[in-house]
């Protein structure tokens, strides 16, 4: 009887412990240009803004894929199967790795004019909603964070009302001028 008891017991301690590990995939972000959509292959290829690479990413072909993406960015992206702008600037919410990367949705970022600066955080203001860097020649530069700023961090992607840099990260942003201030489309913290 107690070695039922025992195996009962550890036996709903697996099925717990198997429940929790279900898996969500992190979404992550990238700027860069739409290459391509194809619609039959269910790919899209986009050359990257930092490195100038171009990457081809899968469509989400499970829709029952467990994704861990912020609610604000979620709602103002087009799903991966409805995003058809080749050549457009966008930003790129994908999972995985390497050649394993699957496109979850995309947000066009218009026509520019976009800017791209990178550095090192100096200072960052929550109230404000604002974020300086210094970059490599030693100038710095200030840019205005807006809820629709999109921060890729280590933690995924978030929206720029929950983004707060830590003095001292090295970031690289796109921005554009919004209604005559420079504004951060796009941050990537490393």
């Amino acid at each position: 009887m107690k070695r039922i008891f025992t195996f009962c017991i550890l036996a709903g301690l697996f099925s717990m412990v198997s429940a929790l590990a279900i898996a969500q995939e992190v979404v992550h972000a990238m700027a860069g240009t739409v290459n391509s959509v194809d619609a039959t292959a269910k790919t899209v290829t986009v050359t990257g803004d930092e490195d100038g690479t171009a990457g081809t990413y899968n469509e989400l072909a499970d829709s029952k894929t467990h994704v861990q993406f912020d609610k604000t960015l979620r709602a103002d992206a087009t799903t991966a199967g409805e995003f058809k702008q080749s050549g457009a600037r966008a930003i790129v919410y994908y999972f995985g790795y390497g050649s394993m990367r699957t496109v979850v949705a995309l947000r066009d970022l218009g026509t520019g004019p976009f800017t791209k600066s990178g550095g090192t955080v100096i200072k960052f203001d929550g109230r404000d909603h604002t974020i300086s860097i210094k970059n490599d020649s030693g100038a710095v530069e200030s840019f205005k964070i807006e809820s629709n700023t999109v921060a890729d961090t280590r933690q995924g992607a978030v929206s720029g009302s929950k983004y707060q840099p830590a003095k001292g990260t090295k970031v690289q942003l796109i921005a554009t001028q919004v209604n005559g201030s420079p504004t951060a489309m796009f941050i990537e913290s490393n």
